[in-house]
């Protein structure tokens, strides 16, 4: 059996400050094969995105990784050298943030940009690394590439300015791309257009990708398999299909139920109650529990993460009661 390209086991990132220790990340294990569109869905402040931050090295003081593994094609990452980190990162894993101007220096020009980023890693000639700039650009769909590589960050809308990000991400056909969040600030139309792009360049290069988002519906639309993500622990994972279709976990039906679009009209929508909890003050046993319906006294103990029903189909939940064993039950 082919090992996955990425395998985090029991990762816990923290963060430690005045008032404590934030545990953003505590006790994730993910796998990501290749060629695969992992959606990490949740709230925000669940730890979607310290979580790809952990992956490539990118967390600054006082965030470190306490404990756990990253292994990329079988390598540890965890406790690496800054230099290892940035031959991986751009080549090997790359990452497109939600706002393009975390990526893009204002004051230079776009083909200044993608041709260092090039050179970087790989040793070319600067006529054949303008080639391949403008390539890119064509690649995601920007008009007239030659004449936009003069152009500045500011010359650009927001999706065009995204699309030079993901266009800089593929520049070295990577194994995996993170992507944060990356079309949460555009419109709808605009959103539409970059995950079909990403769809098509990730299918034609065997990419995989990990795309974080609060977005159910995004994932519906893209992904192969999801993980759904609550106060820094993963509550559940499996199949897109599988999991929009039947949750198992109390959270993953309360994302989904809070969809507008699955409310009918006249009717108030559906939300989960309460609010996630403080990293610095997370509940005793599962932290869903004071905002779940199905929270018992075993709740005060937290969960492991077990195959449902014990299906061999990648079904996990970290439950004491799943929603469909409750309504088995019930029944």
């Amino acid at each position: 059996m082919t090992e996955p390209l990425l395998v985090i086991r029991d990762l816990e990132t923290h963060f430690d400050t005045r008032q404590g220790t934030v545990k953003a990340v505590n006790g994730v294990s993910l796998e990501v094969s290749r060629g695969e569109v992992l959606g990490l869905v949740g709230e925000s402040g669940s730890g979607k995105s310290i979580t790809g931050f952990s992956i490539l090295g990118l967390l600054d003081p006082p965030g470190r990784i306490a404990s756990g593994s990253i292994r990329f094609k079988g390598e540890e990452l965890v406790g690496a050298s800054q230099e290892r980190m940035r031959r991986l990162r751009g080549k090997d894993i790359a990452m497109i943030f939600q706002d393009p101007m975390m990526t893009l220096n204002p004051v230079l020009r776009i083909d200044t940009q993608i041709i260092e980023a090039i050179q970087v890693h790989d040793k070319v000639s600067h006529k054949a690394a303008h080639a391949r700039a403008a390539e890119a650009l064509r690649r995601v769909g920007i008009p007239s590439p030659e004449e936009r590589l003069k152009a500045y960050p500011h010359q650009f809308s927001g999706g065009m300015r995204q699309r030079v990000a993901i266009a800089i991400a593929l520049l070295h056909s990577p194994a995996l791309v993170i992507a944060d969040e990356p079309t949460t600030a555009l419109d709808v139309t605009i959103q539409a257009q970059i995950i079909h792009e990403m769809q098509k360049l990730c299918a034609e290069s065997g990419t995989a990708l990990i795309w974080i988002t609060h977005d159910l519906a995004v994932i519906d639309s893209m992904g192969d398999r999801v993980a759904v993500m609550y106060a820094g622990r993963i509550v559940e994972t499996g199949a897109v299909r599988d999991v929009i279709a039947a949750p198992a976990h109390p959270y993953t039906r309360g994302l989904i139920d809070s969809v507008p679009s699955r409310n009918h009209r006249g009717q108030r929508l559906a939300q989960i109650p309460g609010m996630a909890p403080s990293p610095l003050n997370l509940p005793q046993g599962c932290a869903f529990n004071p905002r779940c319906t199905f929270a018992d006294a075993a709740c005060q103990v937290v969960p492991d993460e077990t195959d449902l029903d014990n299906e061999r189909n990648g079904r996990r939940v970290r439950c004491f009661h799943p929603i469909r064993l409750a309504q088995e039950t019930v029944s």
